[in-house]
Order: structure tokens, then sequence, then C-alpha cells
């Protein structure tokens, strides 16, 4: 029998959003009926709000989520009624091509769950990333459910599921951080906070923060960062540079997803460094570089998708850097509130007033 639970809904484009009751269906084969505990309010919601990702409203947002499993349909063996999970946008399939080779978190079949959630009268909606957890119940895909060490608090737990594993993968993955390495991070929110804590937990000598703001400049230091430069009356290329010698960082990770920060970031770099994007672009944005500087500077430019992540291997190990002090989530965590402050997050979230606002059911 479904359930009725209250959600938030994005109804049409650019329209503010709407605490409903929706209908989430008993789980099917391969599914699992999520609690939802608490769920951060990232920008990925709102570009969805906004129509940014696609035009298939109505929207069920929320993706960054941490709760308990209340029921599991046939064929879940790998998890039971009282798991403390996280739950994942990327759940490989374990047998598309990307798989088969060996690099499932490229994984080009990500599962989701098959069953629709609705509207009361059934109208079926489009859950963001294929989760939809603004809700008190929430439908996935078993694997997209990654259990975690329960004594981890969910309002810090979930975030790993989205804005914190893209950081933190894009500068220990993508990015190939290691001991000894200096790194620039562009962007200091959610995602490039959690590369600065990456990039510091990998062993970097020198971790940079740029930015426009130094109220975010500050906080970076919270989470490793070495310096700081605003960009806003700083040429952050030089600072970049005289900060490493004159030579520029061996890493470089534009968190904010825009033509001038990744040419920034392009230069910023040292000769054969890696540039990593994990700030994502508006569809219609274009960059412009030489030719001749992409051959003769070398070195690796790279998109970094969800932090190149595999959720079952690193969710839980991200979580235990938690619980032994390694890595401060509890730092991103600026406030937490109910279903129906959603809207008002997310004009927080465009005034740069929170890194993270999380809803707590």
């Amino acid at each position: 029998m479904p359930h009725e639970v209250h959600a938030v809904v994005a109804a049409k484009q650019g329209a503010p959003v709407e605490l409903q009751t929706i209908l989430v269906p008993d789980p099917g084969p391969g599914e699992v009926l999520v609690a939802v505990q608490a769920c951060g309010v990232c920008h990925t919601d709102l570009h969805y709000r906004d129509g940014a990702i696609n035009d298939e409203f109505p929207f069920l947002l929320g993706h960054e989520a941490a709760g308990v499993i209340e029921s599991v349909g046939p064929g879940v063996t790998d998890l039971a009624p009282g798991d403390y999970v996280v739950l994942a946008w990327r759940a490989p399939c374990g047998s598309c091509r990307s798989c088969r080779r060996g690099r499932p978190w490229y994984c080009f079949d990500s599962r989701n769950a098959a069953q629709p959630m609705t509207l009361l009268d059934g109208t079926p909606l489009a859950p963001a990333l294929g989760i939809g957890a603004f809700a008190e119940k929430t439908l996935v895909a078993a694997g997209q459910a990654v259990k975690v060490d329960p004594a981890a608090r969910p309002e810090a737990a979930g975030l790993i599921g989205c804005g914190v594993m893209a950081g933190y993968g894009a500068a220990v993955h993508t990015g190939g951080v290691g001991s000894g390495d200096t790194v620039a991070v562009i962007g200091c929110g959610g995602v490039g906070n959690a590369a600065i804590a990456g990039a510091s937990i990998a062993g970097a000598r020198r971790v940079i923060a740029v930015d426009i703001d130094d109220r975010k400049l500050d906080g970076a230091t919270r989470f490793g960062a070495t310096h700081t430069v605003n960009s806003r009356g700083t040429d952050p290329i030089e600072a970049v540079r005289e900060l490493t010698g004159g030579n520029g960082a061996d890493v470089v990770i534009d968190a904010v997803g825009r033509p001038e920060t990744y040419r920034q970031g392009f230069y910023m770099r040292d000769l054969a460094g890696t540039l990593v994007q994990v700030g994502v672009p508006d569809p219609d944005m274009r960059i412009d570089l030489p030719l001749i500087d992409l051959f003769s500077r070398g070195g690796a430019l790279k998109s970094s998708w969800y932090g190149d992540c595999l959720p079952s291997r690193d969710f839980p190990v991200l979580i235990d850097r938690y619980l032994s002090g390694r890595l401060d989530l509890d730092g991103f965590v600026t406030e937490t509130i109910a279903l129906d402050e959603v809207e008002s997050a997310f004009d927080k979230m465009r005034d740069g007033q929170v890194l993270r606002s999380v809803v707590v059911l």
C-alpha cells in the first residue's frame, strides 16, 4: 500500500517550491524504502527548481540524505530494515562497459528505483538525481543505499551523499593529490571546502583557497587551507604562483565552474600540472584557450563526476574519518531547518550565507 508522506515539490520552472503530500510505493524488486532523517540543501536542487537540469516537472527535490531502511523489496539481500544508510545518486550496475572494465565510478547505466513516486492525483514525480529525499520517506534502488556507521549523526552523514563526496573526490581521486603536493582550490563553498579537506588529508603541503568573499576564505582555513587569496582585488594566478615558488600549483580544482575561473585554473597550475573541474557550468558557457598553450603547458585537464567515487567503498571511509575527527563534517552544517523552509534556504544559498542548510525530519 502506498505511503502518504510530506515532501518538497518543484511544480513548475522558477516557482517557489511547495510542501505537498505525495505517494511513495512499497519497494519492488531491487528497491528499498528509506525513512529520511536529514537531507542537505544542495545547489543542484536549486538548478532543478529553476529548470537548469531539464524540464521534467514536477520534481521531487532533495538528494543529499541519510536515513534508515524501513523495508526492502524482493531480491534485496545486503540491506535490512533498521540499517542506517547514506543515499548515493550513483549505483553502479556491474554490467555496463565501464563496470566490466573495472571503472564502476563511471557506470553508464546507474540504477534508480523503477516505480515512480507520485502526487496524490497520480502524476509521476521526477526525483532529483534519482533520489528525491526532501520527503519523510523515499524509494530508491538498493544500490543507492550505502550502509555506514550509525554513530554518525544524520545531519553530517547525509552530506557525504553529494557535495562533500564531490569535492573530496575531486582532490583525492580525480586530482590524485599526494603527499607534498601544492594545491589551489577556486571557490570555497561546500564542494570547494570538501576539496580543501581532501587535499589536506591526502598530505598536500600547501593548500591555497581562492574566493572573492573574505568570510568564505576565513572558513576555508577550518578545513585545511594553509593560505588564502581574495581574487576580487588580487590576480589569483600571480598570487598562487608567488605562493608556490613562482611555479604554480601541482593540482588546481575549479569548484565554481565558470569560464573565467576555468581559465584562471588553467594558468594557475604548474607545467604538467592537473586542472580538475568539479563546479557545474551552465549549458551555454564556453571556454576559449590558445591551442599552443594547451600543448605547451602539458599536464591534464579533467572533469570530476561525483568525485569519481565508488559509494560502497568511499562513503564508509569518509564516515570513519569523520568519527575519528579527521574530516570535519559538522563544519559544513550551517543550520538545520524544517521541510517547509527549503525555499528560504535557497535564498540564503544564493546570498552565500551558508555552506549547507540541512533539513531534519
